[in-house]
């Protein structure tokens, strides 16, 4: 089976427990970074955009509840916090600067991913049923239009289709293939005007586009904030 386009960061100063978590994971068809601390972990964190974060609570420097709080303050990737066992006070603690959940050590492998699936899965209903800001642009995929610059841009059903499925993995890069088979069209010219013209509804400023980008030789990818 091919890895889906979900990406976790595991960070537990436990290298056995860290690489057996990578491994399973893996084997489920993620993509798994890993960090041995917080510190190793908040430099992977600012230059790579993770759909979840596995944080181990008890470790040397900084803890992970004071990585959550940190990450929570600048955005809302979700976290799973790994607790000893009968430490109700860590995980309260956890729960209320933000975490989403906790999974107390010992722990199946088969636990921790259902848990993950369960919340990339709320994640995703949330991005899809609500309004989701890219940049200064509003999207409203219900209601079929961008709001920007108080101007609001209707979208058709097409360019909705092509956002709910980006909007779901951001960060992934989608060949032009993919989004032709997303809205049923096979030639390329007829793909790129259309990214074209979602750019020109999306971007502050569409020829130099911060959010929804080339990837030169391989397709399109959609940034959000």
């Amino acid at each position: 089976m091919s890895k889906n386009s979900f990406h976790i960061l595991v960070v537990d100063d436990d290298d056995r427990i860290r690489e057996l978590v990578k491994q399973y994971l893996e084997e489920n068809n993620f993509l798994v970074s890993t960090a041995i601390d917080a510190f190793d972990a908040k430099k992977k964190i600012d230059i790579i955009k993770f759909d979840i974060l596995v944080l181990d609570i008890m470790m040397p420097g900084k803890s992970g509840l004071s990585l959550t709080e940190e990450i929570k303050k600048i955005n809302s990737t979700p976290v799973i916090l790994l607790t000893a066992k009968g430490e109700a006070t860590d995980r309260i603690k956890g729960l209320e600067i933000g975490a989403d959940d906790y999974l107390g050590k010992p722990f199946e492998p088969k636990e921790l991913l259902l848990r993950i699936k369960n919340i990339l899965n709320k994640t995703k209903k949330a991005i899809l049923a609500n309004e989701i800001y890219i940049g200064n642009a509003l999207i409203n995929l219900k209601k079929l239009h961008i709001k920007i610059n108080n101007k609001i841009i209707k979208i058709n059903p097409q360019e909705k289709k092509v956002l709910e499925k980006m909007l779901e993995v951001p960060g992934k890069i989608f060949s032009r293939d993919d989004i032709g088979k997303i809205i049923n069209i096979s030639k390329e010219r007829t793909i790129d005007v259309m990214i074209t013209r979602l750019r020109q509804k999306i971007e502050s400023n569409p020829k130099n586009p911060k959010y929804l980008q080339t990837v030169r030789g391989s397709g399109y990818v959609l940034w959000i904030e």
